[in-house]
């Protein structure tokens, strides 16, 4: 993590690649069909539209070999950005400046022409952004060569399946030799395979210290691959920074429980300490000396209703020693304490691990585990321990806990403490990947 945030110092003394200034995207929303006729005509003083703010007030710098990541819920403006970065639509207000060449796969048929085959609509790409006929003639073997969809690229692209569509599609992408990649989305509808390839590719260019500026709802890739992660919620900058930092924040709009405080819409408080309220002292009640051991995050992330409270936690080995190392290989038992101040039907009690990089790697619940059912009553205490054999390879990881369940059809969240301990797998032997999968080898 110290690295990736001393590459984020770094591109902030370095040359923007993109800077995008107070643009604003607003759309008229009308109820009926004929209010627009009525109004595009003069017809009427009264105003009939409603405005709609798709993007409102976005400020952004986005640096010369940067891996950016854009997340948010559906409707929160990513898709709107990166078409007003490109160039595809025009702001209301504000400006874009870009600082070299860009390649944008965007929505699924964008800059494609569907009647013709593939090999025409590269032509047509690759003279759209610029190259003689001669220069596409060079680049095309290596797109087929990446596209791999055989004998298709000289059928009609309509009738395409859509990862073959993708495929070809990012095969164009990169390999006009863009210095800014812009990727919406669309590599999801590939299969794994290809969308592997397109991740090497991704590593391909970083190394290359091109410009990547990429929308996906896939957190593990956005918390691999880049340098720094932009939120937005319904067309609002919501905050930026580090990707753990910023999936975490995330996490805590979709269950709605991360509102702008008034009068600071436009400031981006995500990091602001504000936010995490005194979580110490909320976490210290009834624990003796737990904030003092080893391991436990001092600058905990918390948020919840609080109808229940996690007031408890800690791991022991197999001997039933308190730790925060554990022997790979071995059982451990992580252990919560759970006070209750309203009546909670059916509980739902969790933990995930994650990497430092913030990739979340395992973790179960007591639903899944059809472990509790039950209701509980205001005032009640409830003791939890999860146990279960270390397979992870040796390495740090962060662990964070959770208390939910369901009110009616409504999810709902009492109490979550993200990263809030480190645990420390200790291992002689480790094998590819995140887990060990213990195989047994013969040879005859």
């Amino acid at each position: 993590m110290e690295d990736r945030e001393i590459q984020i110092k770094i591109h902030e003394v370095d040359v923007p690649a993109i800077v995008v200034q107070d643009v604003e995207k607003i759309y008229k929303l009308y109820d009926k069909p004929r209010d627009r006729m009525k109004e595009a005509l003069g017809f009427g003083k009264k105003q009939v539209h409603k405005l709609h703010y798709a993007l409102n007030g976005i400020n952004m710098d986005i640096y010369k070999g940067e891996t950016v990541g854009i997340i948010g819920t559906n409707g929160s403006g990513k898709s709107t950005l990166l078409k007003i970065i490109t160039g595809v639509l025009t702001p209301t207000s504000g400006e874009v400046r870009v600082d070299g060449r860009i390649s944008a796969l965007l929505e699924l048929g964008a800059g494609f022409n569907m009647e013709y085959n593939g090999i025409e609509n590269v032509y047509l790409n690759g003279t759209m952004m610029g190259f003689s006929e001669k220069e596409i003639d060079e680049k095309l073997p290596a797109i087929l060569e990446f596209a791999d969809i055989g004998d298709y690229v000289y059928q009609p692209v309509k009738t395409y399946s859509s990862g073959m569509f993708v495929r070809l599609a990012f095969a164009v992408a990169i390999n006009i030799e863009p210095e800014i990649l812009i990727v919406d989305e669309a590599l999801s509808v590939g299969d794994v395979f290809f969308q592997a390839k397109c991740y090497h590719k991704f590593e391909e260019f970083k190394k290359l210290g091109k410009t990547i500026v990429f929308v996906s709802h896939d957190l593990s890739s956005i918390s691999k691959y880049c340098d720094r992660v932009f939120l937005l919620n319904k067309g609002k900058l919501l905050g930026e920074g580090t990707p753990r930092k910023m999936i975490d924040a995330y996490k805590r709009v979709l269950v709605g429980q991360y509102e702008v405080p008034e009068g600071r819409e436009n400031e981006r408080f995500v990091d602001d300490p504000g936010l995490r309220e005194a979580a110490g002292k909320a976490l210290g009640r009834g624990q003796g000396d737990r904030t003092e051991t080893e391991g436990v995050n001092p600058d905990v992330l918390e948020y919840g209703t609080k109808q229940a409270r996690i007031v408890e936690y800690y791991l022991t080995d197999d001997r039933g020693v308190r730790t925060t190392a554990v022997i790979k290989g071995t059982r451990f038992t992580l252990h919560m304490k759970v006070e209750f101040s309203d009546h909670i039907p059916a509980p739902i009690f969790a933990f995930s691990v994650k990497n430092v990089k913030g990739t979340e790697i395992t973790g179960t619940n007591s639903m899944i585990e059809k472990a509790f059912l039950e209701s509980v009553d205001a005032g009640q205490t409830k003791e939890i321990t999860f146990t279960q054999k270390m397979s992870l390879q040796g390495g740090e990881y962060l662990l964070s806990l959770g208390v939910t369940g369901y009110n009616g059809d409504a999810f709902e969240v009492y109490h979550r403490l993200y990263d809030v301990m480190n645990v420390t797998v200790v291992s002689d032997k480790d094998t590819v990947g995140y887990y060990d999968m213990e195989s047994e080898i013969v040879v005859v």
